[in-house]
């Protein structure tokens, strides 16, 4: 049958006969979220966000200070998927080799053989990304963008699934390099994390505060569940209003004097076509997570700051306005009309 998407007119019942497939597809990842709950307390945005990233093939920036459980999401996610995963802790003397390998001389045969990196897992853990050179971070653009890694004249392909998540600390500046923007606009979400609320640390001083650490996360899912679910959020429908409603969105991004001329001084320039493409594909995700087999204007609104936040360039006015570019997000938000 062909996809909704593909339809010119599709029906209530095919709109419902795809929400029951849905709904039995996302039962395994409201499991895993179960499962990494026992032993993460708290951080519900950032679990979504990762399996969001994970469905719709895109990878996450995550900022947040130091101790917010950021590494032992990402590795609990790799357990619950029953998959590989490799922590990178990203250095000022970090070279691209040690990220995606190199090739090797055999005395024996007397032949160069390929040593594959530890770029080769499929969730990564880019620890401080924004403290290694531009080399390695640029050595990342290829892995990231085209699912492969080239080692002297050999492409390799990378595993499926392969996701990058890559964490940046917001508070310390020393030693570290600015992301280059064509590499930033690759991130298809930047998540910030906060600090877990009073109760919430109470229930983490209960749990953890032993000697002995017990990061123990079922696993629930092998990865060919992720593929499956993929080709469903394919056929997940987008109505043409809500398609509109997302184009309006990342236009004025780049026309923000359309929502007034404060807006205007506070944006140096704005997303790029493919925001439009992230934010379409997190709504769609999100509606499966959901057990639907459709999107609302609720899911491009839930969706749009962490797809938008750092695809949104601010000006010197903006940071002495002390405006970010969550506030000109928030200000296109109440701008632009929900249909």
């Amino acid at each position: 049958m062909s996809t909704l998407n593909q339809m010119t007119n599709p029906t209530h019942t095919d709109i419902q006969a795809l929400g029951e497939q849905v709904a039995t597809a996302s039962a395994p990842f409201t499991r895993l979220q179960e499962s990494m709950q026992r032993v993460i307390v708290g951080q519900d945005n950032l679990l979504h966000s990762m399996f969001i990233g994970l469905l719709a093939n895109g990878h996450l920036l995550i900022e947040g200070v130091p101790g917010l459980a950021k590494t032992l999401a990402v590795s609990s996610l790799a357990k619950g998927i029953n998959t590989s995963f490799q922590r990178l802790q990203f250095t000022p003397d970090l070279l691209p080799a040690d990220l995606t390998g190199t090739l090797m001389y055999r005395q024996d045969t007397g032949e160069f053989v390929v040593n594959k990196g530890p770029i080769f897992s499929s969730i990564i853990l880019a620890d401080e990304i924004n403290r290694a050179p531009a080399k390695v971070q640029s050595a990342l653009l290829e892995a990231m963008q085209e699912r492969q890694v080239t080692i002297g004249k050999d492409t390799f392909k990378l595993p499926d699934p392969f996701l990058v998540l890559a964490t940046m600390n917001p508070i310390e500046q020393e030693g570290t390099y600015p992301l280059p923007e064509a590499q930033v606009d690759r991130f298809m979400m930047k998540v910030l994390v906060d600090y877990p609320t009073k109760n919430e640390e109470r229930e983490i001083l209960t749990r953890m505060a032993t000697t002995k650490q017990n990061h123990a996360v079922e696993c629930v899912m092998q990865p060919n569940t992720i593929a499956s679910a993929r080709e469903l959020i394919d056929k997940i429908y987008v109505d043409d209003q809500i398609a509109d409603y997302i184009v309006e969105l990342v236009q004025i991004t780049r026309t923000p004097e359309k929502v007034s001329h404060e807006l205007a001084e506070f944006v140096e320039y704005g997303a790029s076509p493919r925001a439009t493409l992230a934010l379409t594909l997190c709504a769609k995700a999100n509606a499966f997570l959901d057990g639907r087999g459709y999107v609302t204007p609720q899911d491009v609104k839930d969706l749009a700051h962490d797809v938008l936040r750092h695809r949104i360039a601010t000006t010197y006015e903006a940071e002495a306005e002390g405006k970010t570019s969550d506030d000109v997000i928030k200000a296109i938000l109440d701008f632009v009309p929900v249909p």
